[in-house]
């Protein structure tokens, strides 16, 4: 089966899924392409042989769509999600699912009541073949029980839009799914502390910032946010269980020596990390959707972050520990 797929949202991330969908995933095409600049989206449709539509909506409801794929502007989300439950079809949100708990509440309401699984959230990380080799790890038991996590997100550097609550919705809102995901736990509390301000960013702007969060069990994590970092692009991820731990692995490259140094190149870019967990991740959807079943990060897991970003935005600006205050997950969702 070949499954057809609307895409809602042409820019940068759309385009890249779009080119995935049609170059590198299989058993998918493209079929439909919206976005809020119609050249744009002409151009991307014409590129993948699918043609351009005026609304989110129209893509939703088109005949020839069977799954529909949202990369638009994130505050655009809820809608687009929303439609394609009301028509039954499968979709594919990046992150955020959406930009309230109260719109992913209003999902997770649809959803349930629809009665089954439509909605995959895109968090890639889960994809990727570092994270899931320590999540192997983590559920065999072979380090005991986990009791502290130790997370690093590094970027060279942020443009100036850039702001101090970004830290948490567009940066650590990864770790904060990855974490729930390793160890199948809620997170209960968030709290920041701010290390010295580097130079190296601009006025407005908390840089680096250090996550602390304490899940329902009673294990403690610590993010640390530094996205002026200049050198690279690093994440680092470190779970320490009762009886041993275990690391997220580096990229693999080439070693040089020379001059009397040995040393490795540093990814600049988060695409040229998460590459391969995209596509798999892109993959996996599709062939959850040609199999009418519902795989990956679901509405729960968009709402769960989403609460928890608010709650650690709430830390950073009042100095204080602050209750997530998660509802409890529904059974559709265990």
């Amino acid at each position: 089966m070949t499954v057809n797929v609307g895409v809602i949202g042409a820019g940068m991330i759309g385009a890249d899924h779009i080119r995935r969908l049609s170059t590198v995933v299989t058993g998918a095409r493209v079929t439909a392409v919206t976005d809020i600049d119609a050249d744009r989206a002409a151009v991307v449709a014409a590129g993948a042989g699918a043609r351009a539509l005026d609304t989110g909506q129209e893509v939703i409801g088109a005949a020839d769509v069977d799954a529909v794929l949202v990369t638009s502007w994130g505050p655009a989300h809820a809608e687009s999600v929303l439609g394609a439950i009301a028509a039954g079809k499968p979709v594919f949100c990046e992150k955020p699912l959406a930009t309230t708990a109260e719109d992913c509440l209003r999902i997770i309401d649809a959803e349930t009541a629809h009665g089954r699984r439509l909605v995959q959230v895109g968090f890639m990380r889960r994809y990727d073949a570092g994270y899931r080799a320590m999540k192997e790890v983590i559920d065999s038991g072979e380090i005991g029980d986990p009791l502290m996590v130790h997370c690093v997100h590094r970027n060279p550097a942020v443009p100036e839009r850039y702001h101090s609550e970004m830290a948490t919705h567009d940066t650590a809102v990864h770790e904060i799914d990855t974490v729930r995901w390793l160890l199948d736990d809620e997170i209960v509390s968030a709290q920041v502390l701010t290390p010295r301000r580097t130079r190296h960013r601009f006025e407005h702007l908390q840089d680096p910032q250090i996550m602390l969060f304490e899940t329902a069990g009673g294990a403690r994590v610590d993010v640390e946010v530094f996205v002026n970092c200049q050198y690279g692009y690093d994440i680092q991820c470190e779970a320490v269980g009762e009886t041993g731990t275990v690391r997220l692995p580096d990229p693999s490259g080439p070693v040089v020596r020379t001059a009397g140094r040995q040393g490795s190149a540093v990814l600049q870019d988060w695409k040229d990390r998460f590459a391969a967990a995209y596509d798999v991740e892109i993959q996996e959807w599709v062939d959850a959707v040609a199999a009418d079943t519902a795989a990956g990060p679901s509405s729960w897991d968009g709402y769960a972050a989403a609460v928890i970003c608010d709650a650690n935005v709430e830390a950073l600006h009042t100095g204080r520990i602050v209750a997530t205050g998660l509802k409890d997950r529904p059974d559709f969702y265990a």
